[in-house]
């Protein structure tokens, strides 16, 4: 028998190059060590943005912007009213000329945020045009007010026949108590008027009752929007007539103003056929 060879010595430490492994097929010396920059999703079409900046021009509010600064909106329509309310009962003319042209513009900034009807921002820019020429203390003003409140009741009347349900029962009473109180007023006011102004409040005074009747194909809340509306200038007339007036009576004008327009706006927004088309 021949004697078994020894088996060969393990290597040691420094004794030669440490063996190496084959590299996977497909990689490489960048692969394995440099790792793949971050960037975005290209095919997504996404394009990162810096926190904070502002829209770009055109851009569309989102339902929950436009809610938060609506709601904001209507909070300083109603602080500035109550606050206009206020000067009135004090007594304080230069308050009531400050505060009453910023009342129509803040409800028709709230329509528009609410993305209401056009017909409706319309009526109140109308309204506020007639607010304002209503401050002067002139006839011409006066009667050129008048025209713009009665364009703004057409454009109440064209809403109320289109959001209004025509088959809403409106019993004959309704109708009589409005076409009685139109000639009542009228007829009675119609002695103390200055000439100049007899046929223009007797036309205006017609257009405002259709508005009131119309407006109750909205509901009771319009209704009662279109009642007040018709009771607000129905004491503005009194007083150009030089009726006897209540104390403050321009705190009752705009008290039954305010929320002759108030009502009138959340009817329009509120009704079904209205929301169906935003």
């Amino acid at each position: 028998m021949t004697p078994e060879k020894p088996p060969p010595p393990a290597p040691t430490a420094g004794s030669g190059p440490a063996p190496t492994s084959a590299p996977a097929v497909g990689t490489g010396p960048a692969s394995a060590s440099a790792p793949a920059p971050a960037v975005g999703n290209r095919s997504a079409g996404r394009i990162p943005t810096l926190k904070g900046s502002p829209p770009a021009p055109g851009t569309v509010l989102s339902a929950s912007t436009r809610y938060r600064y609506g709601t904001a909106t209507l909070m300083a329509f109603a602080v500035v009213a109550i606050a206009d309310l206020v000067a009135l009962a004090a007594g304080s003319d230069a308050g009531h000329t400050l505060l009453k042209p910023l009342l129509m513009p803040l409800l028709a900034a709230y329509v528009t945020l609410r993305q209401g009807p056009r017909l409706l921002t319309a009526a109140l820019l109308l309204g506020w045009g007639g607010d304002t020429l209503l401050l002067a203390d002139a006839d011409p003003a006066f009667l050129t007010g008048m025209a713009s409140f009665a364009a703004g009741h057409v454009c109440y009347l064209t809403l109320f026949r289109r959001y209004g349900n025509s088959t809403r029962p409106r019993t004959a009473f309704v109708a009589a108590a409005y076409a009685g109180a139109l000639v009542v007023t009228v007829t009675l006011l119609w002695p103390d008027l200055p000439p100049d102004m007899c046929v223009p409040v007797a036309g205006y005074s017609l257009l405002l009752t259709a508005m009131a009747f119309g407006a109750t194909t909205l509901g009771r809340t319009a209704a009662a929007g279109g009642a007040l509306f018709l009771l607000s200038d129905t004491l503005i007339a009194t007083d150009v007539a030089d009726w006897p007036q209540a104390p403050r009576p321009d705190f009752w004008v705009m008290l039954t103003y305010i929320a002759a327009q108030a009502l009138l706006t959340r009817a329009v927004l509120t009704s079904g056929s209205a929301t169906a088309r935003r």
